[in-house]
């Protein structure tokens, strides 16, 4: 059986060097090859046919995002995944959006690391394992298939959370908000809640930031 070809693109070199040894220890799978993401990536990937791109969330001399597109346009059948130390939901949403097939943390076991280098040869989409199961799961899932208009569409964000977004980002606070509205404090807390995990960020700042940048939904 022909092992799984790894190609690594990491600039931290502890970390790629520490990822092949690991990684060189499996049956299945061997590193094809490695890049600190300074050299020409699809030069790389044409001389040493990788089945999988391990790739750094956050390259010092290139995109990652632009790299990532780049690799999925030149060779299709490539499947890439994203390593990063703590990403956002809405930087693993880039990354499937640019192509990833997955995502795994750079803090992840080796084997969680080759378990999910073998589900993505297999045709699976793995998330960090906290995000499984979760709705932004569900959502990231059509992200490989569709831009960014249709994701919001497929989220189905409400009217009742139309109008507090529109008035977190005008800077009110949720008790000012709930007396505009006239409902209780602890419903428009529960609709903020459901507004970061659909649009899949992290505060209230963000929130505001969205609603100037994506208006209308």
């Amino acid at each position: 059986m022909a092992k799984i070809r790894i190609l690594i693109i990491e600039d931290n070199r502890i970390l790629r060097e520490g990822i092949s040894a690991m990684i060189n220890r499996q049956l299945d799978v061997t590193i094809a090859a490695v890049s600190d993401g300074r050299d020409n990536i699809l030069m790389k990937a044409r001389a040493v046919k990788p089945h999988v791109v391990l790739m750094d969330l956050g390259l010092d001399s290139q995109n990652s995002l632009d790299a990532v597109q780049s690799l999925k346009k030149a060779f299709p059948d490539i499947k890439i995944i994203g390593m990063g130390l703590a990403p956002t939901q809405a930087d693993i949403m880039e990354f499937v959006q640019a192509g990833a097939e997955g995502f795994i943390l750079k803090d992840a076991t080796v084997e969680d690391v080759v378990k999910t280098i073998r589900a993505i040869v297999a045709g699976e989409t793995v998330l960090p394992t906290p995000m499984a199961g979760s709705l932004f799961s569900q959502v990231i899932e059509h992200a490989r298939f569709n831009g960014k208009r249709n994701i919001k569409r497929l989220i189905r964000i409400t009217e009742r959370e139309e109008e507090i977004i529109a008035l977190i980002a005008d800077g009110m606070s949720n008790k000012p908000i709930a007396t505009r509205l006239n409902i209780a404090p602890f419903t428009v807390k529960s609709h903020v809640h459901n507004i970061l995990e659909k649009l899949a960020l992290h505060s209230r700042l963000q929130i505001a930031s969205h609603a100037h940048d994506e208006k209308p939904y």
